[in-house]
């Protein structure tokens, strides 16, 4: 009878023992946060997972003591972080907003030569009403407002977009048309000189004549109605005085106004 109590003693020490290891090696340490990254999907919490492997050593304690049991116990967990997306230059490069059309316009617009771009439609001719009181055949410029009327009949008039003069070089009063002239040759002023010494002293006319196709002097002073191979200025303040023209318009205006014509600019 003692040797069955001794048997069965030793027997409650042993699962005593067995059950203390295995509740040691249950604890685990508190799991590390997850973190959410901007555009992810939630990371799930860490699972644990049992293995499914069995030994040849019938499980138990003597499993534990002699089996080769996963790092860390007979648990294992997955890893708290997944490998997350590329956030370098790339990364931020696919998140941002596309560039502004507007802006990429502008930037295309930089880019071109000068020469090609392209005059304002609201400067094109066009027929207008007119309600003032000078008579058919005067010009009529509008200098605030890049406009030159020549007055027409029935209370009509023909608008063209001019440039003017810049900022110093607007004059207003009453004019005749002295001269006209096609493809006029170009001597510059000796006050335009003082200003701009590298101009040339004289240039023939042509297309790249600064005076244009046509030209409409006004009276004796220096200024003329003319057209210019710089279309895309037109509607801007631009000359030293004279009215300039796209060559198309002037062209247009020359054959419709003689010499002697009253030209009055506001």
């Amino acid at each position: 009878m003692s040797g069955k109590i001794s048997l069965a003693l030793l027997a409650s020490v042993s699962c005593l023992c067995f059950a203390s290891e295995a509740s040691a090696i249950d604890a685990s340490p508190i799991a590390e946060p997850s973190v959410i990254y901007a555009r992810e999907p939630t990371q799930p919490a860490p699972v644990r997972m049992a293995s499914s492997e069995r030994s040849n050593m019938g499980g138990g304690f003597i499993e534990f003591l002699f089996g080769d049991a996963p790092q860390g116990g007979r648990y294992q967990r997955e890893p708290a972080y997944q490998p997350q997306p590329d956030y370098g230059y790339g990364g931020r490069r696919s998140l941002l907003p596309p560039m502004d059309p507007q802006q990429s316009m502008r930037r295309e617009e930089e880019a071109v030569d000068p020469a090609q771009r392209l005059m304002d439609p609201k400067y094109e001719k066009h027929v207008v009403e007119y309600y003032g009181k000078e008579s058919p055949g005067t010009i009529v410029i509008d200098t605030p407002n890049k406009f030159l009327f020549l007055v027409q009949g029935d209370g009509k008039a023909l608008r063209y977009g001019v440039g003017v003069g810049r900022p110093g070089f607007t004059w207003s009063g009453v004019k005749t048309v002295s001269a006209k002239k096609e493809w006029p040759a170009w001597t510059p002023p000796p006050e335009m000189l003082a200003r701009r010494p590298d101009l040339p002293r004289h240039m023939e006319g042509g297309p790249d004549n600064p005076l244009g196709a046509r030209a409409m002097y006004l009276g004796s002073s220096l200024y003329r109605i003319h057209g210019s191979n710089e279309p895309w200025t037109i509607g801007t303040n631009v000359s030293s005085g004279c009215i300039r023209m796209r060559n198309e318009d002037v062209i247009d205006l020359y054959g419709r106004v003689g010499v002697g014509a009253r030209v009055v600019v506001i």
